[in-house]
């Protein structure tokens, strides 16, 4: 086909004026009565002249683009060894991640289970039977762990190497690289000293976090050797991060590359070396902070009873601040009980049975304390035991869990009766929440039973749901138990379920109860009925046997 010829004499076409088509683009905004467009003529014809004279600015425009060099094609996904999920398991993740909470208000939720809370608990079971997720459920996976970091860690176990392969190629998803150890780039063999030194010497900060714990897991002096030869050259907040390292597999032999650190440049650096030091009984660090706690504490041999007497330290001097004693108190904190509860927090606990006449920490922490220091001596063995993951010194601080004083004997915050039965088995967690619950019902054990382990022992499970039953037929105002509520949903043992039933009707309202509350509790306890049914069903999709055996 001949293209259409252009007369000799037709004038040339001249080149766009600077800012030809900002100027267009202002006079469509404004309109043609207000601005008149460039090489227009003003009048009814202007709004015509406008739209030709941007259809010939974005010819121009589009035949001015400069092809650009054909980018590198990415390589292929990694492949995923583990077998797939069984077909009814991918079903049932569909329709996990297709579900989003509501947002309309309003303090009833009605009958249906919220399945985006039960996706943490579906992610944890597919992990521990080793499978990989379906290639299409990946890109709605990393969404959904992209608005939610306490789902991350799980996520992208089961995403496995190809979640590292898509965040390269969609930055939304870049959480990924950073959650992954190295930003998923493959280890030298760590029995190679060459390849080994070479990513140590020249490899991104992330990949040298990765080869230093995998090298710590595994052999801790090589790790700490390998760590020394670069020590002095790192950035503060490097070394930070690279101590940290050393909470694996911590070890005496570790003690003089700590007490090092001891005279680090950085606050922060000199602080973790000191806890590290502090949980070694036999260091030298503990040794001074129990001979300094030793000079505060002693037994006043004085009075009728035994009694603890305390005599907290009256400055912060530098062999202290060395040692990790921080000397600028909170503000409204004493400085001399600061100072105190630090020095105990950093003592072993095996110091005070000798110290205090060869007494058991039960013992020990029955004593009365002289001047209103029981508090504050407590509050800081409470930190120790945490510390040093002491069971007996938890035990003996938490106290009976009916004793008439729901605080017990030394905890004195919920917050840290969260963390002494941390240091627990999952059975003794479980019976001693069990039998707060029956001492103090469920007011007070919301943070408790976050550390309880998933499913509730039976004993738990009884006890919250007689709670919650009583609650029920108490009349109480329903929305004050949501959060067990949910926690239920949740952590109860699905088995359960069947033990619910007789809960689902609308009971008979007392004549002070909240209106309205009967029907709220059907409600809830036929939601918790159907969501442990619901979590049985998926236990045994993930059960299935796959053709390769798992």
């Amino acid at each position: 086909m001949n293209s259409p010829s252009v007369p000799v004499d037709s004038p040339p076409v001249n080149p766009p004026a600077p800012g030809a088509w900002e100027e267009l683009v202002t006079a469509a905004l404004l309109g043609t009565d207000r601005r008149t467009p460039p090489g227009c003529e003003p009048g009814r014809e202007a709004p015509v002249a406008l739209l030709d004279a941007a259809a010939v600015e974005t010819v121009r425009r589009r035949a001015g683009l400069r092809p650009t060099r054909a980018a590198q094609r990415p390589r292929p996904a990694p492949d995923d060894p583990r077998p797939a999920l069984p077909a009814a398991a991918a079903r049932r993740l569909a329709m996990l991640l297709a579900d989003r909470p509501g947002v309309a208000g309003g303090g009833r939720r009605g009958t249906a289970p919220d399945l985006m809370e039960l996706l943490p608990q579906w992610l944890a079971t597919a992990n521990d039977r080793g499978y990989a997720p379906p290639p299409q459920s990946l890109p709605t996976l990393l969404d959904a762990a992209r608005g939610r970091t306490d789902l991350r860690p799980a996520a992208l176990t089961f995403a496995g190497p190809r979640a590292v392969w898509l965040a390269r190629l969609n930055p939304d998803w870049r959480f990924a690289l950073r959650a992954t150890p190295g930003g998923g780039a493959a280890l030298p063999h760590l029995d190679d000293a060459a390849e080994v030194q070479q990513l140590w010497q020249e490899g991104l900060f992330a990949e040298r976090v990765a080869l230093l714990s995998a090298i710590r897991a595994r052999k801790p002096g090589a790790a700490r050797e390998l760590l020394t030869t670069t020590w002095a050259t790192e950035r503060a907040e490097d070394r930070l991060m690279f101590l940290d390292s050393l909470r694996t597999g911590l070890e005496p032999q570790d003690e003089p590359f700590l007490e090092q650190a001891l005279a680090d440049r950085s606050r922060n650096v000199r602080a973790t070396a000191a806890e590290l030091l502090s949980a070694l009984p036999g260091s030298a660090l503990a040794a001074r902070m129990a001979a300094r706690a030793g000079a505060c504490v002693a037994l006043d041999h004085t009075r009728t009873t035994p009694t603890i007497s305390v005599e907290a330290p009256h400055q912060c001097d530098a062999d202290m601040e060395r040692d990790g004693i921080v000397s600028n108190a909170p503000a409204g904190r004493g400085e001399r009980s600061w100072w105190f509860g630090q020095l105990v927090e950093a003592t072993p606990l095996g110091t005070w049975p000798g110290r205090l006449g060869g007494r058991t920490p039960g013992e020990l922490v029955a004593l009365p304390v002289t001047d209103d220091w029981q508090g504050e001596l407590h509050a800081a063995w409470c930190r120790a035991a945490v510390r040093q993951r002491d069971a007996d010194w938890a035990r003996a601080l938490l106290g009976s869990p009916s004793a008439p004083e729901a605080g017990g004997p030394g905890a004195v915050s919920l917050a840290e009766r969260a963390k002494l039965l941390g240091t627990l088995g999952a059975a003794e967690r479980g019976e001693w929440v069990a039998g707060f619950i029956a001492t103090h019902g469920l007011s007070e054990a919301f943070q408790l039973l976050g550390v309880c382990a998933v499913p509730w022992a039976p004993p738990l499970g009884r006890a919250v749901v007689d709670a919650l039953n009583i609650a029920r037929d108490a009349g109480s105002y329903p929305w004050s138990f949501s959060g067990v509520m949910g926690l239920a949903e949740r952590c109860l043992d699905p088995a359960e379920a069947s033990r619910l039933d007789g809960l689902v009707a609308v009971p008979d309202e007392p004549e002070d109860a909240s209106p309205g509350a009967g029907g709220y509790w059907a409600e809830a306890f036929q939601r918790l009925v159907t969501t442990l049914r619901l979590r049985a069903a998926m236990i045994e999709e993930l059960e299935v046997i796959s053709p390769s055996g798992v």
